[in-house]
């Protein structure tokens, strides 16, 4: 594809760069815009985007290095890659989950209400972001004879991520960027009166959705991802999420508008800002 989008002497803009800086700028733009139809602080909202931005990088790069940590360790100089990488989404989405949750906490924003809001932006930069895979090649399938694989052929791919060239290989980006995109626009039509509404639904509803989809994906995967047991990592952990994510819908459910929209309370006054 197309990794360098753009080279002015001695720097280069890469193409998997701008579409993540993209991909974060609209789910943010989503979820503020959201959280103004909820009556929510937009204020507050952008202020915890750009920490779950954070959170979302640090976490994605933090999975990877455990994930790559046998290679690390045999090739130090490597760990300078965690730079140019943007890392293993699940791990970003679970420490920004963390890390959202205190900023909650910390600024009473009712709980699932505020996940909510977040959720159906998360489909959306993630959708973006993987074209952004697409063009840097990495995120890459196993080989295919299938009409539509995607052969690469730029050289600068194959050194930078490691991807196969001349080689048609499964557009596994491209399946995870439809499949996102088909769980943003079922968590929208759901929020229009489908089925009994309640606080954490959307974002719950996203896990699941997620965590089937990343699931299956992964079997078409071709590029190095770490493993545990019979599963690569992300499968692992969709494995912990897809029940956990059962378990809170139908708990969140059943527990009525009270439960489900409890606030997380600050610890003491003096934590307002």
């Amino acid at each position: 594809m197309y990794p360098r989008l753009l080279e002015l002497g001695p720097f280069t803009i890469y193409s998997y760069g701008v579409l993540l800086a993209a991909a974060f700028l609209l789910g943010l733009k989503l979820a503020t815009t959201r959280a103004r139809r909820r009556g929510l602080d937009s204020g507050r909202i952008l202020d915890l985007g750009i920490y779950i931005i954070v959170a979302a990088i640090a976490g994605g790069k933090l999975l990877l290095l455990v994930i790559d940590c046998p290679s690390f360790r045999a090739n130090p100089v490597e760990i300078l890659s965690l730079a140019r990488s943007g890392g293993v989404f699940y791990g970003g989405l679970i420490l920004a989950a963390l890390v959202a949750f205190w900023y909650m906490r910390r600024h009473a924003l009712p709980l699932w209400t505020t996940f909510d809001v977040f959720a159906p932006g998360i489909a959306l930069g993630h959708a973006v972001g993987r074209l952004g895979c697409l063009m840097a090649g990495c995120c890459y399938g196993h080989p295919t004879n299938l009409p539509w694989g995607i052969t690469f052929t730029d050289p600068f791919t194959g050194s930078y991520v490691g991807t196969p060239l001349d080689i048609p290989l499964h557009p596994t980006q491209m399946y995870e960027a439809i499949a996102e995109t088909a769980i943003l626009m079922f968590l929208l039509w759901l929020e229009r009166g489908r089925g009994r509404n309640f606080a954490g639904r959307t974002f719950w509803t996203y896990i699941l959705l997620y965590g089937l989809s990343r699931y299956a994906i992964e079997f078409f995967r071709g590029d190095p991802r770490g493993s545990i047991w019979i599963f690569s990592t992300s499968q692992f952990i969709s494995v912990i999420l897809v029940p956990l994510s059962v378990i809170m819908l139908a708990y969140l459910a059943s527990h009525g508008p009270a439960a489900a929209e409890a606030v997380a309370r600050p610890r003491t006054r003096s934590a307002r800002v």
